[in-house]
């Protein structure tokens, strides 16, 4: 069984290394980072629209949960100070625009899984746009949906306490709750990858393994990187200066990209070991032919 899951992860990281995995997370990173404004200027001006401003708001903190505070809290800002200007009528004027720029990312990560998967693309690009961006129309208002339970669970939290006291103790499952539903959008957007976006077909027990160890190595990942930030602070600063942020969540984005990948990869090398330790079947012949043969070696005998 070792010896299985030894060859496994040797086949899989190969796998990633003749399938441009390192050049491709970093195409994955630029553009998940180019993309990450656009899409958060079309939730805020959706949730204008709706009067639903606050939810935002939230919607950003939501997404920077899982990043490390190092990295969340200066790209976290820069978010707020550019999406805090934006209005409604962004919706009306720029919407196809911020439209467009979110679904590129999404493009991005549809390559990577091509590459990984060794699946061949069969449909038209103009198909494979409109696809980008209903996703992105779905995470949008999946995020201010999550967003507003996250904003109404602390008024019912205080509801319930008001009527049953005895519940004040577990005021920490607030905290859970936020954790809980930045788990789901994680979970989500990774199986809703894996099945999707890559040509071919899959089954969703083909792709467990490999989001499993995604959502595994991101922990991890995101653990070290913010444990590395805070040991070395002035690394970053002194060699990008005033750009220090951007190319802090630029770095962070390249290593959840190649884990990413890194999950496909493991899932091709998987169902290649499942394959080649099937027992051989015959190619299986019409039925009439297969009578014909049978006759034929009838015949004969």
């Amino acid at each position: 069984m070792l010896s299985r899951i030894y060859h496994i992860l040797v086949d899989a990281i190969w796998g990633f290394s003749e399938d441009d995995g390192w050049a491709i997370a970093s195409h994955i990173a630029m553009s998940s980072l180019m993309s990450l404004f656009p899409f958060l200027i079309f939730v805020t001006a959706l949730a204008g629209v709706f009067n639903l401003q606050p939810l935002s708001g939230e919607s950003i903190s939501l997404m920077m949960e899982s990043w490390p505070r190092q990295v969340a809290d200066p790209i976290g800002q820069e978010i707020h100070n550019v999406v805090s200007q934006v209005r409604a009528d962004v919706l009306t004027y720029g919407m196809a625009l911020a439209i467009y720029f979110s679904s590129n990312g999404i493009e991005s990560l549809r390559v990577g899984l091509n590459r990984a998967y060794g699946a061949k693309e069969n449909r038209a690009w103009y198909w494979l746009r409109l696809e980008s961006v209903g996703y992105v129309l779905l995470a949008a208002v999946a995020m201010l949906a999550l967003s507003f339970l996250v904003v109404l669970g602390p008024l019912l939290w205080q509801m319930a306490l008001h009527y049953l006291p005895a519940l004040a103790p577990f005021g920490g499952l607030i905290t859970f709750v936020r954790f809980g539903a930045t788990s789901i959008i994680l979970v989500v957007a990774l199986v809703v990858a894996h099945l999707w976006l890559p040509g071919g077909r899959r089954k969703l027990k083909e792709v467990v393994p490999g989001i499993l160890v995604t959502l595994l190595l991101w922990l991890v990942g995101a653990t070290a990187f913010g444990l590395y930030l805070a040991r070395f602070p002035g690394n970053y600063v002194s060699t990008y200066a005033g750009l220090a942020s951007v190319m802090i969540a630029l770095v962070f984005l390249y290593l959840t990209a190649v884990i990413f990948l890194f999950g496909g990869e493991l899932n091709a090398a998987i169902a290649r070991d499942r394959q080649a330790r099937e027992p051989y079947q015959p190619p299986q012949l019409p039925p009439l032919r297969q009578k014909l043969e049978d006759l034929r070696a009838g015949l004969e005998g």
